[in-house]
């Protein structure tokens, strides 16, 4: 594994590499493999991805004869588009006890361990995050998009709301101010933690007056909801997207199909990154021993319900981890314990990370599909992930706006 130092000589000395790579990419690059997955189910053997720039121009088929044309010639390698978590706290770290840091550090170490994760984040195959969501992401957002640093494209919620957010009247102004700061979508706390058993905290009017401006905004929202009761408010308020949903029965998961929200149920990362951290974690507010037994029983529950997501006819999914402290880089196993706990197809997997989480961005337009006029977000995986969804865990190719930041296919 490589170091921590290692790691942020890579991070600072960035923008020298990245300068080389901006002056190679005025020619067209052509990106070759045994496979193009285009994110919508569509694959493509034997093709090249043509990169103009930022933007894919084509994906031409049958180019196997034409081998000398290729920049990156990939061999047996499958491309796909960037992957998508549209649920990731890119800034939570551990201390330098390897600690859970509950409180922040100065400003300039708070940036930094979130630097570290957006790096080794988009080195595992995500070009994009959304990180619901602390202050400094709006830093990092920019900095990001800037080509300062390397990492996912972020979204984020900058701030949370929750049952101690006010009235309703104080609720809507606290979304207006959202707006204002620039947040990408807003964050609802609508239950407890599993932790502290995920039963509803905030009341319907305030989940009506929360849900309701973001609408009249335009903004989107997505709620933590783990009780069936939580889950059924949010989606009677208009609230667009269901986080968790640990104890979502068949009525509340038909409930989110026939209105369309969409559904981000965390089964492969969240818990099993506390459990196997779990001395890094005990001790600091509600990481208590009964804390981890709600998680320990959750593994349990989480397989249950993700088969029955699995089998709700319609029910839109998106690829969301929750990823905390200990998890960042390994969000793609999300994708690996739906296919094996609920019998989700593999494709279904892929497309859930790629072109409905753009969907549920509003960016389906931009990114999430391989095509002509998207973004060249693309990366290749060493295998095929078609039928063998553990090869998203073997990223070896990584582009993000049509810049390389990882190739180790040779």
């Amino acid at each position: 594994m490589r170091s921590k130092s290692a790691l942020f000589a890579v991070v600072l000395l960035a923008p020298f590499a990245l300068a080389v790579t901006l002056l190679a990419q005025t020619s067209t690059i052509r990106i070759r493999a045994a496979a193009v997955a285009d994110g919508t189910g569509k694959v493509t053997r034997n093709a090249t991805v043509v990169v103009q720039g930022s933007k894919i121009t084509a994906i031409e088929a049958n180019a196997t004869g034409a081998a000398g044309a290729a920049t990156y010639n990939l061999g047996q390698l499958t491309i796909m588009p960037g992957m998508i978590d549209v649920h990731a706290h890119v800034g939570w770290h551990f201390d330098k006890d390897g600690r859970y840091a509950a409180r922040p550090g100065t400003p300039a170490q708070e940036m930094l361990y979130s630097a570290e994760n957006a790096f080794v984040t988009l080195m595992a195959g995500f070009t994009t995050v959304q990180s619901p969501g602390q202050a400094n992401d709006v830093e990092l957002r920019e900095a990001i998009a800037r080509g300062i640093l390397p990492g996912p494209r972020i979204l984020t919620s900058i701030r949370q709301i929750n049952e101690r957010s006010g009235t309703p009247d104080e609720i809507r102004q606290k979304v207006r101010q959202l707006k204002t700061d620039g947040a990408d979508v807003v964050k609802i706390f609508a239950s407890a933690s599993i932790r502290d058993g995920g039963t509803q905290t905030m009341t319907d009017a305030q989940l009506q007056a929360v849900c309701g401006e973001a609408n009249a905004q335009g903004m989107r929202t997505m709620v933590h909801a783990h009780s069936p009761e939580s889950i059924k408010a949010s989606l009677n308020a208009g609230c667009q997207q269901i986080e968790h949903g640990v104890f979502a029965n068949d009525e509340v998961l038909k409930l989110m199909a026939d209105k369309g929200v969409y559904f981000d149920p965390n089964v492969g990362v969240v818990l099993q990154n506390y459990l196997s951290n779990k001395v890094k974690y005990l001790g600091i507010g509600n990481y208590n021993e009964e804390g981890f037994a709600y998680m320990e029983k959750g593994l349990k529950i989480n397989a249950e319900m993700m088969k029955k997501a699995v089998a709700t006819p319609k029910l839109m999914m998106v690829l969301g981890t929750d990823a905390v402290a200990g998890a960042h880089g390994h969000n793609a196993d999300e994708l690996v314990e739906r296919v094996r706990q609920g019998g989700q197809k593999p494709m279904d997997a892929i497309i859930s990370a790629t072109s409905l989480a753009a969907k549920s961005l509003r960016l389906d337009k931009t990114i999430g599909t391989l095509a002509p006029g998207y973004e060249a977000d693309l990366i290749a995986v060493d295998g095929d992930p078609t039928t063998d969804i553990t090869a998203v865990t073997r990223v070896a190719f990584v582009m993000k706006g049509g810049k390389v930041y990882k190739n180790v296919s040779k």
